[in-house]
């Protein structure tokens, strides 16, 4: 029977590359629960890009289970995994991918456009916006502020800020703290953790760096949960 509290399950996936039988992915189990942080590590082409791309349904399994909010992923079609990916999971990503252009406000309330479960939870999701900007630490007034006008630091607070509203049952983020310095680092990932606690989001974070270990819930090394043939991303 499936725990009510599991967020996300993968059971015996498979994955090989259009093209290359030699280039691919076995995941034999990896779970997690409401509320868990995890912090992945994985060195470069330990398959850490391919597992995060299977989670988010943007790549099928070949074989095996991917559940995600206890949904069985590869039972969507192609319209109903972006649908679906947009309402269950936050996503903070290395690169931030911000409008540069468009206010903060519109790039933290972007995601609510695609995702009406996720817009419904809301009252007033402008005013959400907001809160979320003063509770990670953005200074007053930013919200009329083009994204692209701010500090890297501010930027990577507003990308947390659009994966976190709405309060997605799954944040994944990947590598979010690469291009912060320690003490921003710290402050980033300490009000990460404490939008997640106060919503029973679970947060999947990938690295590199075992540094981060001690801050989370559950360490899980790729090498430990998975197999891949060389070349894997």
């Amino acid at each position: 029977m499936t725990d009510p509290t599991e967020i996300l399950r993968l059971e015996d996936v498979t994955y090989n590359w259009p093209g290359s039988a030699s280039f691919g992915l076995h995941v034999p189990n990896l779970t997690l629960a409401q509320s868990e942080t995890v912090l992945l590590l994985g060195e470069s082409g330990s398959g850490k890009s391919t597992l995060l791309s299977l989670i988010c349904g943007t790549i099928i399994a070949g074989s095996g289970r991917v559940s995600v909010a206890r949904t069985d992923i590869a039972k969507l079609s192609a319209g109903q995994r972006d649908r679906f990916r947009a309402e269950q999971i936050g996503l903070i990503f290395q690169q931030f991918n911000l409008l540069p252009f468009a206010s903060v406000q519109d790039n933290i309330l972007l995601p609510l456009r695609f995702a009406p479960e996720r817009h419904n939870r809301l009252s007033d999701p402008k005013q959400e916006a907001t809160r979320l900007c003063h509770d990670l630490g953005l200074p007053d007034g930013v919200m009329s502020s083009k994204a692209g006008n701010l500090s890297v630091g501010q930027q990577q607070r507003v990308t947390a800020a659009r994966a976190l509203i709405g309060m997605p049952p799954l944040i994944i983020a990947d590598e979010p703290t690469s291009s912060l310095d320690a003490s921003t680092q710290a402050t980033f990932l300490e009000l990460l953790f404490a939008q997640s606690r106060a919503h029973g989001t679970t947060l999947l974070m990938v690295s590199h760096d075992a540094r981060l270990s001690s801050q989370f819930d559950r360490v899980i090394h790729m090498a430990d949960i998975a197999r891949t043939t060389r070349g894997a991303t």
